[in-house]
């Protein structure tokens, strides 16, 4: 696996598809505005839920603070779709068929099994603001991300 992504490299570009199965380029959603990316093991597991729901319950504060949010997990495009569906999840999921995406970011796996979740706070010109490694912090990834995204609103 690839050394991990740290705060003040660029975000490694890539092209996966969403829940609509619609191609999309990270580097082509920067630019206008940062991006929280968070990376999560699975859709429909009691923690991936949880995080998932709290981004959702936050995206209007996102969105008001200037960021987008992207979930994404190895999961494939129907499953993304029937769990941001059954969720009501206004953000885009993309699917790392394979993990390469992860692979390239270096998002460590837990326990050495499970892949882990990771979020990252990327401003507009591509660089890593921000890093939260934590299985079980859930509400921490939302807290930390939101402060990054607002202090980037005022630069």
């Amino acid at each position: 696996m690839a050394k991990g992504i740290q705060v003040g490299d660029s975000a490694p570009d890539f092209t996966l598809p969403t829940q609509t199965g619609e191609k999309v380029r990270l580097h082509d959603r920067l630019g206008e505005h940062p991006v929280v990316l968070y990376f999560y093991p699975k859709d429909n597991t009691p923690g991936c839920t949880a995080q998932a729901c709290a981004f959702r319950d936050s995206h209007e504060v996102f969105s008001d603070a200037g960021a987008e949010v992207i979930g994404v997990s190895s999961d494939s495009v129907e499953r993304h779709a029937a769990f941001a569906d059954q969720h009501r999840l206004p953000f885009t999921l993309l699917s790392d068929d394979g993990g390469a995406v992860r692979k390239k970011f270096g998002v460590p796996s837990a326990l050495g099994l499970l892949p882990g979740r990771v979020t990252y706070v990327i401003d507009r010109e591509g660089v890593v603001r921000h890093v939260f490694n934590s299985m079980t912090g859930i509400d921490k990834h939302i807290e930390e991300a939101l402060t990054v995204v607002r202090g980037l609103k005022g630069e």
